[in-house]
């Protein structure tokens, strides 16, 4: 989220004539950066940058202190990318396989390390437990990065990393990948097999990447915050810089980006009640 919010806020700085600034606001699996956002004035000086674990929460937090559809002006979805399993090289395990085959050996041992509680990858791997038949422990922190630190040290064996912040770790050798989310391979890792086919049929996720405004925020500014995004995304250079960590460009409408938050909120329902 970081990584596409830096990509994002550098292209609204040249376009806008404004300096745009990160604010990395953590835990809670994104819900206190959320909240923040959501009470922020709706004028325009307020973002927020989220992923798929915003659509999650509604499923898994019993009293957000917002309304995920209400308390937000949807303005425009940025990206897309697989999830990457990654493993620390001391786990023997070289393939999907062989990862079920070691969990199932050793029920309950392997820990897996997640941004917190019922974000995107707390949820990947559950899913991913539950199509396998098998039992990990869930290790979760107070977001990516520091689940990230732990699994590069071995503290944890295993996680569903953002092919974005991980696949450098990957490269150097730092972390085994064994597959990616997808029910499709990813275009700049097209050595990689998907879980699906990998011996889990079916498993397919994704995370994604999208802005918000606090509810309330004239549509002129949020019509011209999209069409400023949407330039910015569609620039050679910064979708090169996606294509290259493994994420896609998106784009549409507000209105379209308000429709795919909805139906992505339904799906992670339906999938919390079924794992």
């Amino acid at each position: 989220t970081d990584i596409v919010a830096r990509l994002v806020a550098q292209k609204l700085t040249e376009s806008m004539g404004r300096s745009f600034i990160i604010d990395n606001v953590t835990g809670a699996g994104g819900v206190i950066g959320d909240s923040a956002a959501a009470r922020a004035a709706p004028d325009g000086y307020t973002l927020l940058g989220t992923s798929s674990t915003f659509a999650i929460n509604p499923a898994v937090v019993s009293k957000l202190p917002f309304d995920p559809i209400k308390g937000f002006a949807p303005i425009a979805l940025v990206a897309r990318a697989p999830f990457m399993l990654v493993v620390h090289p001391s786990v023997p395990a070289k393939s999907v396989k062989e990862l079920v085959a070691l969990a199932k050996a050793n029920p309950g041992k392997l820990d897996y390390a997640s941004a917190g509680q019922g974000t995107a990858v707390h949820l990947a791997v559950e899913l991913f437990s539950s199509m396998a038949g098998v039992k990990m422990m869930h290790i979760p922190y107070k977001g990516s990065g520091l689940a990230l630190i732990d699994l590069l040290s071995g503290q944890v064996q295993l996680t569903f990393a953002n092919v974005l912040s991980s696949r450098a770790h990957v490269q150097s050798g730092r972390l085994r990948a064994l597959a990616v989310s997808s029910a499709k391979r990813s275009a700049v890792l097209p050595e990689l097999p998907t879980v699906s086919e990998s011996g889990i049929p079916g498993y397919d996720t994704a995370s994604w990447y999208g802005y918000l405004a606090p509810a309330g925020t004239p549509r002129p500014i949020v019509q011209r915050l999209n069409a400023e995004i949407i330039n910015g995304i569609n620039s050679a250079d910064m979708s090169k810089r996606l294509a290259t960590d493994g994420a896609e460009p998106a784009g549409g409408t507000p209105e379209e980006f308000g429709q795919y938050l909805a139906s992505e909120i339904t799906r992670w329902r339906k999938v919390v009640r079924e794992s």
